[in-house]
């Protein structure tokens, strides 16, 4: 059996170098990505084929990918997309251009290199692509709506994708994480205090609050798994014969599945404008 390749996006931590870790411990050949060029570095210093890849800048993505082919051969497996990052702020307080940014980062660039790797994969006959949505790709929570949003529009865009690329022998899956024990919250709070006017704000209280919570070294909730959990599902969705259409990893993602089907909306709404 041939060596499998595998392109992954947001590498430098959390479920991205998990991921890549474990593939490439598995025989996998692993072309780990980052936007920053000193986690690249580092990713080269673990024996990775590592680059980097600015999701919100299409000459990026296209010059990595060809790198990527050149060591190919031309050919590519699998993509897992997952680099991402979450916006904290109210609606109203959200910036349209931080808007812009967001979806730039979260689908667009995650747009971008999909259709790029689809070409490379319908000439071979075969692939697989891996979408890291989130619980909140299909509920609300508040202080959360540019993300939110971002990954609502990955799970409409993955599921139209599955449906048009039946019989084509390109798989795709989406994964729907909840708390995992990653620097998302940290990185979030960057994002947070640099883009959103919150000492201004009708919800100044309610900030204080999300800021605490973001700052926070303590798990998120007393259902935090470890990246490892999202790696397990990802194997499954490259490996299995029968992969998933979408894997709820999390014991909040299940139960908010089921949530969603059997409460009426507004019983839905009151709770989760709790969090």
């Amino acid at each position: 059996m041939s060596q499998k390749s595998i392109l992954i996006t947001g590498c430098s931590s959390g479920i991205g170098l998990d991921a890549a870790l474990t593939l490439q411990t598995k025989g996998y050949q692993v072309f780990a990505t980052a936007r920053k060029q000193v986690d690249v570095e580092a990713l080269n210093s673990k024996g990775f084929n590592a680059f980097r890849l600015d999701l919100s800048d299409s000459q990026s993505i296209t010059e990595t990918l060809k790198k990527v082919l050149t060591m190919t051969g031309g050919t590519l497996d699998y993509l897992f997309n997952n680099g991402a990052y979450g916006q904290p702020g109210a609606i109203e307080d959200l910036p349209t251009q931080v808007l812009r940014q967001q979806f730039e980062a979260n689908v667009f660039g995650w747009h971008d290199l999909t259709t790029q790797v689809i070409k490379i994969m319908r000439q071979q006959g075969h692939g697989r692509i891996v979408q890291n949505s989130s619980v909140l790709g299909f509920v609300c929570m508040p202080y959360r709506g540019a993300y939110n949003a971002s990954k609502f529009a990955i799970e409409g865009l993955t599921d139209t994708l599955r449906l048009e690329l039946a019989g084509s022998n390109i798989q795709v899956s989406l994964l729907q994480p909840g708390p995992i024990n990653t620097n998302f919250r940290k990185n979030a709070l960057t994002a947070f205090k640099q883009n959103i006017d919150w000492q201004n704000s009708i919800h100044v209280s309610k900030y204080q609050k999300q800021i605490e919570r973001l700052a926070s070294t303590n798990p998120a909730s007393g259902f935090t798994l470890e990246p490892k959990a999202v790696t397990k599902a990802l194997i499954h969705a490259l490996e299995s014969n029968s992969p998933k259409a979408r894997y709820r990893i999390t014991t909040p993602t299940k139960l908010f599945t089921w949530l969603k089907r059997i409460l009426p909306t507004r019983w839905l709404d009151a709770l989760l404008a709790k969090g």
